[in-house]
């Protein structure tokens, strides 16, 4: 039962964190600092991966009829631009294929320390801050997902690969290079929604499959646990996700900056302590 309360816990920091630009990973590495399911290593680092899978089916539900091209309300125009903005982000995420997989062990067994976290919520922080400053009064090139030509969704894929490394976060780093590539805020916003899609539907297979080839099982209280984080990470991220779309119409995205540069100094300040 205590796993299953500890499950919610983590649920909710993936919800509120995987679309934020803030590190979903870096944030769950924290908080399972002080919060550990008793399901053995294995389990535990594949949960924190595929829970992740309930936040991106929070984006399939809220954006269903806008990504499904084969919807019969669809004129033939509005499918084919459907399938031309799947194509894109099937360009985007080539980069995580071929940089991400071949690092992925590498990446869990070295960097998930909280001074690599902690480093790369400052250091991603500050870029938003000076990002954010060097293009406030440059208007967009890119206004609509449309306009996002194929090369410049593989750029926006380069910058989503950087994500590999624990606290730079996936859609910090996606958001960063397509304002950086031209695109307004909010295209950059659910650009980066929608590269989480076939990213993280990709790791949630490559983390059960390699749990399931090392002999592990699911009993029935992991298959609870796992039930109840990702259920409560699709709540949280259905919230979040909203709540970021109507902020970003109005704000920029500093305060996310400020926000991940505290909480990295926190991190440094209770490590020396």
């Amino acid at each position: 039962m205590l796993d299953i309360f500890k499950a919610i816990i983590i649920g909710i920091v993936e919800g509120l964190t995987e679309f934020l630009p803030v590190s979903s990973t870096g944030h769950i590495d924290l908080v399972s600092q002080f919060v550990q399911i008793s399901q053995g290593k294995d389990f535990e680092n594949m949960f924190e991966y595929v829970i992740q899978f309930g936040a991106i089916m929070a984006v399939v539900i809220l954006y269903f009829s806008k990504l499904n091209p084969f919807s019969a309300k669809k004129t033939v125009r509005e499918r084919q631009d459907t399938w031309v903005l799947w194509f894109k982000v099937i360009i985007a995420c080539l980069p995580s294929i071929i940089i991400g997989l071949p690092l992925n062990d590498f990446m869990d067994e070295h960097l998930h320390k909280p001074a690599v976290v902690a480093t790369a919520l400052i250091v991603y922080g500050i870029l938003f801050i000076v990002i954010e400053n060097i293009y406030k009064n440059k208007a967009p090139k890119i206004s609509s997902l449309a306009n996002i030509g194929y090369s410049t969704a593989f750029y926006i894929g380069l910058f989503q690969a950087l994500s590999i490394v624990p606290g730079t976060s996936r859609s910090g780093a996606t958001i960063l290079g397509a304002i950086i590539l031209g695109a307004s805020r909010y295209v950059a916003t659910e650009f980066s929604f929608f590269l989480a899609i076939p990213t993280m539907v990709g790791v949630t297979i490559l983390k059960v499959g390699s749990y399931l080839l090392k002999g592990n099982t699911f009993t029935g209280e992991q298959w609870a646990v796992l039930a109840t984080g990702t259920l409560v990470s699709f709540i949280v991220a259905v919230i979040a996700i909203k709540w970021l779309l109507k902020f970003v119409q109005t704000h920029d995205f500093k305060a996310f900056g400020w926000y991940r540069i505290v909480v990295g100094l926190i991190v440094f300040a209770v490590m020396f302590m």
